[in-house]
C-alpha cells in the first residue's frame, strides 16, 4: 500500500514533465515553418510564375522558352562549361587529395590552408585577376616584356577559358570532399592487402579507389552544380565574348527587359533546376550502387613513404599553387597600381591612387563592405540558432515531415544562385497578407542568404546530432532535465563544434557572394561581390581590382586568424583543418 501510494504520488510529476516535453517538442516543431518559408515557398512561387499566365494555367511561356534557339546553345554552352570544369576540378583537386591526404609530404598545414584560398576568394574576382593575368593589356606581363602584342585576343574569353577557370574555383570541393574518406583509410587494411599479393595499380584499384569512391562521386556532382549555377566567372568571360550560359542569359534578360520577362526567365530558371536536380539524382544513384564500409574502428591513417620522389611531388604541389594563386594575385595587384587599364607597369607610374579613390572617395566601396560584413554576420549567427534545434528535431524526433523538409532544403543550394534569386524576387516582391516589398533591400538578399546557406549550417550539426549517444540526454531526462534544459546543458555544448564549422563556412562564402545577389541589389544595398562586377563591366577596371584585391587581404587575413585561433578551438571548428 505504501508503494502504491508512493507510485501514485510520483505520477503527477512524471505526467508534468512528460507534458512539459510533449509542449515543449510542438513548440519545435514550428521551426519548420519558417524554414518552408523560406526554403521550399520561393521554389513552389517560381514554379507558378511558369505556369500561371494571368492566374490561367497555360503552356505559353514553355513553347517561346523552349522554342528559342537561344535557349538551347545557352544549355549546350552551360552543360560544356560545366562537365569541362568539373573535369579540371577532378583532377587538381583529386591529385592534391590524395597526395596531401595519404603521403608523407611536408607543410600539409600550409598546403591546405593556402588550396582552400581560392574556393573562399569570389569568382568574379578569379576572373577578373586571370583577366589582368593574360591577354595585351596585362600590367604584369607588360612589366617584364612578355605581353603579346596589342590587338591580340584575350585568350579567356572562350568557353575554354570558362571552363578552366570554373575548374581551379571548384578545385577545392573536390579535395575537401575526398580527404575526409581518404584519411579514413587505415593503414592495417592497405598491409593486409599488400601481405595478400596486392601491389602498384592493383592496390590502388580494388582497394583505395574503391573505399573512396563516395567521396569522390560526392565531390564531383557537387562541383558540376556549383559551376552550373556560376555566375560571376561566364559573365566576366563570356558575355564579352558573346558566349551566353542559362545564368547570363537569364541575367541579361532581366536587365534589359526588367519584370515584363518574368515568365519567361522562370522557364529558364527551371530548366536550370532540371539540370541540377538531375546531377544531384545522378549523385544519388551512383552512391546507391555502392557500400563500401569500413568495419570497426579507424587505427593508424594511411601514409605512404615516398622516399626520394618526395621533394619532387613537394615542388609539384607548390609549383601548382603559385601558377593558380599567387600570379593571377600578383597580376590583380599589378592591374591597381597602374594609372590605367593597360599601361605598363613601372616605378615611374607606380601609385596607390585607386586604393585612394575606393576607399576614401567612393562611398560605394565602404557600403559593400559593410553590407557584405552584416549580411554574412547576420546570417550565419540566424543560421546557427535556428539549426541547433532544428536539428535535433530531424535527428531526435524523425517523421515524414521532418524526412520531407530535410530533402527540401537541399533544393536552395542544390540549384544555381540566380534561380534561387529570381524566386526570392517572385515572391517578396510583394509578401502576401502584409502587402509589402523587400525588393531592393537588404532584406530579400539577407532571407536569399538564409535559403541559400542552411544546408551548409544544418548539415554537420544533424551529423554531430547523429553521432551522440542517446544514452546521455535518456540519463538527463531521468534525473528530471526537461527538453530545454537537455538542449542547453548536454547536446548543445556537444554540438558546438560542428555548429561553429558551419557558421564559419556560411560566413566566409556569404562575404563575396555574387550569384545570388546579382540580381537582388539595388542602389546603396550594393555587396562586395556586386561592386567588383559593375566597377569591371563599367570600364572601371583599375579601381575593380583594387577592390578586389581589398577583398583578398581580408578573406586571407580572416582565415588566418581562424587558422591561429585553432589550437585554442575545440577539434572541427576551422573546416579546413586536417
Amino acid at each position: 500500500m505504501q508503494a502504491t501510494g508512493r507510485l501514485r504520488g510520483a505520477l503527477p510529476g512524471i505526467m508534468t514533465r512528460s507534458t512539459g516535453n510533449r509542449s515543449s517538442g510542438r513548440l519545435l516543431y514550428w521551426l519548420l515553418l519558417p524554414v518552408f518559408v523560406i526554403s521550399i515557398l520561393p521554389i513552389v512561387r517560381l514554379a507558378f510564375e511558369g505556369v500561371f499566365v494571368g492566374g490561367v494555367p497555360s503552356l505559353d511561356y514553355f513553347r517561346d522558352v523552349l522554342g528559342s534557339g537561344a535557349t538551347w546553345q545557352a544549355t549546350a554552352n552551360s552543360l560544356y562549361t560545366a562537365g569541362l570544369g568539373t573535369i579540371i576540378s577532378l583532377v587538381i583537386g583529386g591529385a592534391f587529395a590524395f597526395l596531401v591526404a595519404l603521403t608523407d609530404v611536408r607543410a600539409k598545414a600550409a598546403l591546405v590552408f593556402c588550396f582552400m584560398i581560392p574556393m573562399m576568394i569570389p569568382p568574379q574576382i578569379t576572373a577578373l585577376s586571370w583577366v589582368q593575368l593574360t591577354g595585351p593589356s596585362s600590367a604584369l606581363l607588360n612589366a617584364f616584356g612578355m605581353a603579346p602584342p596589342m590587338g591580340s585576343p584575350q585568350p579567356l574569353y572562350s568557353a575554354e577559358g570558362i571552363a578552366l577557370l570554373l575548374g581551379i574555383q571548384h578545385a577545392s570541393i573536390v579535395f575537401l570532399t575526398l580527404r575526409a574518406n581518404l584519411r579514413m583509410i587505415p593503414r592495417e587494411q592497405i598491409e593486409a592487402a599488400r601481405l595478400a599479393g596486392a601491389r602498384g595499380g592493383r592496390l590502388w584499384w580494388q582497394i583505395i579507389l574503391p573505399l573512396t569512391s563516395p567521396g569522390l562521386i560526392a565531390g564531383t556532382a557537387m562541383a558540376f552544380v556549383t559551376a552550373l549555377g556560376n555566375f560571376g566567372i561566364p559573365a566576366m568571360l563570356g558575355i564579352p565574348a558573346n558566349y551566353p550560359t542559362l545564368p547570363t542569359l537569364i541575367y541579361q534578360k532581366l536587365a534589359g527587359f526588367g519584370p515584363s520577362v518574368l515568365g519567361e526567365v522562370s522557364v529558364l530558371a527551371m530548366l536550370i533546376g532540371a539540370i541540377a536536380i538531375c546531377g544531384v539524382a545522378i549523385h544519388h544513384r551512383l552512391l546507391a550502387n555502392r557500400d563500401y564500409r569500413l568495419m570497426g574502428m579507424v587505427g593508424r591513417p594511411l601514409d605512404i613513404r615516398l622516399g626520394a620522389r618526395r621533394s619532387l611531388v613537394e615542388t609539384i604541389l607548390w609549383a601548382v599553387l603559385i601558377a593558380i594563386l599567387v600570379v593571377p594575385l600578383m597580376a590583380l595587384i599589378a592591374t591597381s597600381l597602374v594609372p590605367a587599364f593597360g599601361v605598363k607597369l613601372n616605378l615611374g607610374n607606380f601609385s596607390f591612387g585607386a586604393f585612394y579613390e575606393v576607399l576614401f572617395v567612393q562611398p560605394s566601396t565602404i557600403r559593400a563592405f559593410h553590407n557584405s560584413f552584416l549580411l554574412s554576420v547576420g546570417a550565419a549567427v540566424t543560421l546557427v540558432l535556428v539549426c541547433l534545434p532544428l536539428a535535433y528535431v530531424m535527428v531526435r524526433k524523425p517523421s515524414k515531415l521532418t524526412k520531407l523538409i530535410n530533402l527540401l532544403i537541399e533544393v536552395p543550394y542544390a540549384l544555381p544562385g540566380v534561380v534561387l534569386a529570381i524566386a526570392c524576387i517572385l515572391l517578396f516582391i510583394k509578401v502576401p497578407v502584409i502587402e509589402i516589398s523587400l525588393y531592393g533591400t537588404l532584406g530579400i538578399i539577407f532571407i536569399a542568404y538564409l535559403a541559400r546557406f542552411l544546408v551548409i549550417a544544418l548539415r554537420p550539426v544533424m551529423n554531430s546530432f547523429t553521432q551522440l549517444d542517446p544514452a546521455l540526454e535518456e540519463a538527463a531526462q531521468a534525473c528530471g532535465a526537461g527538453l530545454w534544459r537537455r538542449l542547453r546543458d548536454v547536446l548543445l555544448p556537444l554540438a558546438a563544434p560542428s555548429a561553429a564549422a558551419g557558421a564559419l563556412l556560411v560566413f566566409l562564402t556569404a562575404f563575396n557572394e555574387l550569384t545570388v545577389s546579382a540580381l537582388l541589389w539595388s542602389a546603396g544595398n550594393e555587396t562586395l561581390g556586386v561592386l567588383i562586377f559593375n566597377l569591371d563591366d563599367s570600364g572601371d577596371t583599375v579601381l575593380a581590382s583594387a577592390v578586389a584585391v581589398l577583398v583578398v587581404l581580408v578573406v586571407i587575413a580572416l582565415m588566418s586568424c581562424f587558422q591561429l585561433a585553432s589550437r585554442r578551438l575545440p577539434k572541427g571548428v576551422v573546416p579546413w583543418q586536417t
